[in-house]
Order: structure tokens, then sequence, then C-alpha cells
């Protein structure tokens, strides 16, 4: 009779449901071989909806693979934070591109994001946009966002013939569609969200040592409670967005 270590390695082959159900140690009444047994069956029901996901998420790419050659996903990161840039990403698939798991960044364990990150990049063609402090404040956010992933395009190495962009358009004279919560609909957006979440959460990671106190390798940015009260007690930092509440009414009391 096999140890349990030995099933382990044998049923860790399987890749379908049907493999492990005509394995010979489906009778067998260990209770540790039926707990390994089940826990093998959900990681395959969990790789087969993570499958399912991804293709479903490949309809808007498929639907134009027959008309256009680079499909370039948009998406930004930084819109609600009262401190730092904005920072958008551009990435263009390879048609054969698979990453089952792939998801809106903001749904994604950090060490996920970091790992799909170094996938990406190693895989793709991708360009990174940023608007500064300054061009949000000067602008507002929304006009930042889409100066961000206009440069974000400019950065890539190949010039799309298509853009699907996080629900916005840019207008940058290269056909575009804009799909609400794109992120978790399309793979390509889900790409540039990876790349533009862990960019900018990096930069923010970053200010720490320039701007001690605040913590912004912690909330990167946002109005948290420890960070307001940082705000508050140590005022505006040179990365504060002046013309966001409560920044404005620190740097210009009535």
């Amino acid at each position: 009779m096999k140890t349990i270590k030995e099933i382990e390695m044998e049923i860790s082959a399987c890749t379908t449901m049907d493999e492990i159900n005509a394995s010979m140690h489906v009778n067998d009444d260990r209770k540790g071989v039926i707990r390994l047994l089940d826990k093998h069956r959900r990681r395959i029901e969990n790789e087969s909806m993570l499958e399912d996901k991804y293709r479903a998420m490949n309809r808007y790419e498929d639907a134009l693979r027959d008309d256009v050659q680079y499909i370039a996903g948009i998406d930004e990161a930084g819109r609600g934070p009262i401190a730092g840039e904005v920072v958008a990403a551009a990435v263009i698939l390879p048609e054969d591109f698979h990453l089952p798991g792939l998801d809106d960044s903001k749904k994604l364990s950090s060490n996920k994001r970091l790992r799909f990150r170094e996938i990406i990049m190693e895989q793709t063609d991708y360009g990174i946009g940023i608007a500064s402090v300054e061009e949000i404040d000067e602008l507002n956010i929304y006009q930042a966002s889409r100066l961000a992933m206009k440069r974000a395009v400019e950065n890539l190495a190949r010039v799309p013939d298509h853009l699907l962009v996080d629900a916005m358009t840019i207008g940058v004279g290269i056909p575009e569609t804009s799909i609400i919560k794109g992120d978790a609909n399309s793979v390509s957006i889900a790409a540039a969200s990876v790349i533009a979440k862990t960019e900018r959460d990096m930069m923010m990671a970053a200010y720490d040592a320039s701007y001690p106190g605040y913590g912004f390798g912690g909330h990167k940015g946002y109005g948290t409670k420890d960070h307001l009260k940082a705000l508050h007690s140590l005022g505006a930092s040179e990365i504060h967005r002046q013309t966001f509440e409560p920044v404005k009414s620190v740097l210009f009391p009535r």
C-alpha cells in the first residue's frame, strides 16, 4: 500500500476532476487519503473557475483580434488619495499571454500583485505615465488621470491599434473603448491596473524616507485616520494635493 506522501505526488499531477475520480486511490478509506483527494478536488475546481473567468475577461480582446493587431489596456492608480502622484499604465498583451487569476489589482494580495507585475513586465509591451501633484492641483484629478494615461500610451514601444480604457476616454487619436469596471472585465486593463498600482505603491513607499512621520508607505497617500492625524500634526508636505480636503483647510485655514 502506498504512503499518503506517495499518493500526494500522484494526485498533485492531476489536472482534471476526471483524472482524480479515475484514480485507484478513490477507494482508499484512510482519512488522510480522503482529505488529500478533497483538497485536490478543491484545487481543480478553483483552477477551473480561474480559467473560466480568464476566458471571460478576454472577450473584448477576442472581439478585436480579427481586425487589429495591437490592443492596449489602460488603467490608473491614485485618483482617491490626498497625497502623491496619479500613475497610469498601458499594456499590450501578446495573443498567447496566459495568466489565470489576473484581476483588478485591488482584488489581489500584495504578494500576488508583485508576482504578476514581474510576469507582465517580462512578457508584454508596457508603458507608464505619471501626472504630478502640481498637475493634479492645476488640472483636477480627472484631467490629470487622462494626462497620465496619455503619457503611458506614448511610452509604449509599439503604437497600439485600439485602446481599452477603464471607465473613461483619453483622446489620443487611436480608436478606443471605455469599459466600466474594465480592470475586472478585460485582461489587458487588469494587467495595466497591476502595473499602475504596484508602481505607485513603490513610489509612495519611497516617500517614507523623504517625508518621515506621515506613514506614506502604509496608507499610500489615502486619507486614513493615522494619515489625517499626521497631516494635522506635521502640516502638509510637498506631495500633498493642495486642492484636496482636508489638505486645503490645513494649508489655508479660514
